[in-house]
């Protein structure tokens, strides 16, 4: 099965790191990641630039909206994500509960599914 881990972090917080700090977390970051790797659980991992460079398409009765952030109302953002590769639902939440960016952010865990999926099974 796979599983995505969303990392949501609050927004503002990479620049209220120091740089080495920033480092530091990112090294710790792709660490995990290259842990994960080695043993055949994580198909690919990335970091996500924040809400500053990102833009909002929408496209509501035939009209189309696009709005550059930062978002006012965003409290928090996805800063990346690991998708992985597990046999069940405990080992990816095992996985989380391992991750780093736990200690600073909120770490969702997500199966993929169709979108016309009726459950979560």
């Amino acid at each position: 099965m796979s599983y995505v881990l969303l990392i949501n972090e609050p927004v503002g917080q990479r620049e209220a790191r120091t740089p080495e700090e920033g480092r530091e977390a990112y090294a710790r970051m792709t660490a995990y990641a290259d842990q994960l790797k080695a043993q055949g659980l994580l198909h690919t991992a990335q970091s996500l630039q924040s809400v500053n460079g990102s833009t909002r398409v929408s496209k509501r009765d035939g009209r189309l909206t696009t709005l550059d952030g930062p978002f006012a109302e965003a409290k928090e953002m996805v800063g990346g994500f690991f998708w992985l590769k597990v046999d069940t639902r405990e080992q990816a939440l095992a996985i989380a509960r391992e991750c780093p960016a736990a200690e600073w952010c909120t770490v969702e865990v997500r199966s993929m599914i169709p979108c016309y999926a009726e459950s979560n099974a």
